[in-house]
């Protein structure tokens, strides 16, 4: 039943169906193969079982959030500051690429929207300045994945509602990590540029007031942070009514900026809804799916048959990551967090990692399967924005920040405080 499972599940992908779609036909043709009753009959139910979680509703205002910031000029402005305080590093304008990933992923909530948007601004720059432009765009690729580690994170939320998990100390173990592994990223762009100098691209400089003239651009998405992730540490807001608070302010930007008007909120709100129905019936889809295994005995068969391996505790975190390095590669990632995290969070649970820990970790995994290939998102996201080469460009240019990646997991098991020390002391 797994291996019929699986084959079925990998035909669907290989044919290029949508994600939900693929999800939602395997539940289909399992109910049919190894169910006594109808389990459709339970769809209806399931639907709005999956859809009705207040927390969800978080999730179209971080992605309305997104599309107005993206559209407000507050990218430029920042990218530009990032240029003149990052610049001076071996490697240039790829420290500014990651920084200001970081930065807008404090705002943003959205890898995609990320990459998108500080991709724009920056790739008309890499024949400008003479940039190696496949280790360039790895940055934006890499750099973009920070968007769901760094708070507010969407696949922060979904995680929480999944395992009953806090999200505000989801958040609060996001910071160090996310904020440690862009400065991995950084220090994997000065050692190949290190070796290779010619790779780092002409130096640029700045004064120093004109940089800190320049702080000035960087006021405006911390303070869209503090009103979105403050507010809920506060007690003011839940994370549904943060978002909504975020978008508001973002409006403000907009409106400061003399970008807002009726035929921008026409783009974001269509681009909001798009993306939000492909994010739910997603949600639906691999709700239904979960339904099904459960219903046919294949998460009891699988969870038994992982108990029988009798792993260590380590040599099950070593499995689950190479499990997720492997389905990342076939699986676009909301789709893949949805339909493994029921089966695979208890049985780490039980064997004694911490809830939070754990949920970063798997983040982190998640992040890894938006720049490997075949279907890594944000890979396809950076090639879309060129205007010629092919996506194995963006692939080779990624391969660095995958390790990287494998890195910042290792140190986060040998120190876990990494993690946990800001939700025990302020959580």
């Amino acid at each position: 039943m797994l291996a019929t499972s699986l084959i079925l599940l990998l035909v669907l992908l290989a044919l290029a169906l949508p994600v939900a779609a693929a999800l939602g036909v395997l539940g289909l043709l399992l109910d049919k193969l190894y169910s006594q009753m109808p389990l459709t009959l339970a769809l209806g139910e399931v639907a709005w079982a999956s859809s009705k979680d207040f927390l969800l509703v978080s999730i179209p205002m971080f992605i309305l959030l997104g599309e107005i910031l993206l559209r407000a000029g507050v990218a430029e402005r920042m990218y530009d500051s990032m240029v003149k305080w990052l610049s001076w590093l071996p490697g240039g304008l790829m420290h500014s690429n990651i920084g200001a990933c970081a930065v807008f992923a404090a705002t943003s909530g959205s890898s995609v929207a990320t990459a998108a948007t500080v991709g724009t601004v920056a790739l008309p720059l890499v024949q400008k300045h003479g940039y190696n432009e496949r280790l360039f765009l790895g940055t934006l690729a890499a750099g973009g994945t920070l968007g769901i580690l760094i708070p507010p994170s969407i696949n922060i939320i979904i995680y929480a509602v999944l395992t009953d998990t806090s999200i505000p100390k989801l958040y609060l173990a996001g910071i160090i990590p996310g904020l440690g592994l862009a400065l991995l990223f950084m220090a994997m762009v000065v050692i190949f540029c290190m070796i290779k100098p010619s790779w780092g691209g002409a130096k640029l400089s700045a004064s120093w007031g004109e940089r800190i003239r320049s702080l000035v651009d960087l006021v405006p998405p911390f303070g869209i942070f503090l009103v979105v992730v403050g507010s809920i540490y506060a007690g003011l807001a839940t994370p549904t009514e943060a978002a909504s608070l975020g978008v508001v302010a973002a409006l403000g930007l907009a409106a400061a900026y003399r970008r807002l008007s009726f035929a921008m909120m026409k783009e974001v709100l269509e681009n909001t809804m798009r993306t939000t129905a492909m994010v739910m019936l997603i949600i639906v889809a691999a709700y239904f799916l979960n339904f099904v295994i459960s219903a046919i005995g294949l998460t009891t068969m699988l969870t038994n048959y992982i108990a029988q391996l009798g792993l260590s505790q380590w040599q099950m975190l070593i499995a689950v990551v190479i499990f997720y390095l492997i389905l990342g590669c076939f699986m676009e990632t909301l789709s893949m967090m949805i339909t493994t995290i029921p089966i695979v969070a208890p049985v780490m649970f039980g064997l004694g990692f911490d809830p939070i820990w754990f949920g970063i970790i798997l983040i982190i995994l998640i992040e890894m399967a938006l720049i490997t290939p075949p279907v890594g998102l944000n890979l396809f996201v950076v090639q879309s924005l060129r205007t010629k080469g092919t996506l194995n460009d963006v692939i080779i240019g990624s391969v660095p920040f995958v390790l990287t990646m494998i890195i910042s997991i290792v140190l986060l098991a040998v120190f876990p405080e990494l993690a946990l020390w800001l939700p025990k002391t302020f959580g």
